[in-house]
């Protein structure tokens, strides 16, 4: 028969009554991406990666479905100081380092490896210290690609003109806009959360949106024709705050930038392997899939970049997307 020690019992007794140390620094991440999104799970992965990498010091907070609220709202909470991140497209970033545009540009790369070295590149790497100083916001990675954009909508759309008058949500920053009113269409932006009730209630005539965001948001429970124009190829970023960030130690600071661009490659590739099924489900939930020449997309879109002042920078960019 074994005996044990009393002194042991109580002490076992404690560790079961007592919780879990708090870690030291907490991170709220928001997103507008349902948890059924091939990228949210790059986001479980950095919830992993940066616990183990901090051995518990760090923990990450997942809020899907914007339950912080739209993404300029928790932007400017971090602006203010407040220990929270957000997936974000470079669009909403460039109302303060206008290069950031370009990221979000119609027709700029096609896939992810492409965009994903420009996102690592030390040019890239002068506008994230840009934004730091200008806005007080760190970008931690930008390689959480979500796929290309395409029309979802209630009306046939073949070329440009098939969308004259046709209301498309969008994201309110200029290089969405542009984009959209060059393609055709007359821009509507809300927050994603909104879109399917602004559909549903023909506020909206149809969105623009990656094949996993708009399965997720159910679009196609309110759309009928899914037009694969790819004409925004959907990079976004995690972003924090400036000022929190800068508060950490050091050793934190390199795990958070080091375990999100782990968990962006994480989300990306399983989104680049998820598309064809997605595309699969959506015809068989009774969409029209097509794909429209998209020459005179691209034609119609060309503008866009001179117009935002961008010309030079695409031309820069698409060359290290190249490489």
């Amino acid at each position: 028969m074994k005996f044990v020690s009393m002194t042991a019992l109580v002490a076992g007794a404690l560790a079961l009554a007592m919780p879990a140390l708090a870690a030291d620094y907490t991170l709220s991440v928001n997103t507008a991406l349902a948890t059924s999104d091939p990228l949210y799970k790059g986001l479980e992965s950095f919830v992993t990666g940066v616990a183990e990498a901090s051995g518990g010091r760090m923990e990450v907070k997942l809020f899907p479905n914007s339950q912080l609220g739209p993404d300029e709202d928790v932007l400017e909470q971090a602006r203010a100081g407040a220990p929270v991140a957000v997936i974000v497209d470079g669009g909403r970033l460039s109302t303060y380092v206008n290069e950031f545009s370009v990221m979000g540009a119609p027709y700029l790369a096609a896939g992810y490896d492409g965009m994903r070295k420009v996102a690592v590149s030390p040019l890239f790497e002068e506008w994230v210290a840009r934004l730091h100083d200008v806005a007080q916001l760190q970008v931690l990675s930008f390689n959480w690609w979500q796929g290309e954009r395409h029309l979802w909508t209630n009306v046939e759309v073949k070329t440009p003109a098939d969308l004259a008058g046709i209301r498309i949500r969008t994201i309110g920053s200029p290089v969405w806009t542009e984009t959209v009113t060059a393609m055709g269409g007359v821009p509507t932006p809300m927050p994603f959360a909104e879109v399917y009730s602004a559909l549903e209630q023909k506020v909206l005539d149809g969105a623009e949106a990656q094949l996993p965001a708009g399965q997720g948001a159910n679009l196609f429970e309110v759309t009928k024709y899914l037009t694969k124009t790819a004409h925004i190829n959907l990079i976004t970023g995690m972003v924090t705050s400036g000022g929190w960030f800068d508060s950490l130690p050091d050793d934190l600071k390199t795990i958070l930038r080091d375990e999100a661009l782990k968990a962006g490659d994480v989300g990306s590739y399983g989104t680049r392997d998820a598309l064809a099924t997605i595309e699969q489900q959506l015809a068989a939930a009774g969409m029209t899939v097509s794909t429209p020449d998209l020459a005179v997309f691209r034609d119609a879109t060309a503008g866009v970049y001179d117009t935002l002042g961008l010309g030079e920078l695409r031309d820069t960019v698409q060359k290290i997307a190249a490489e």
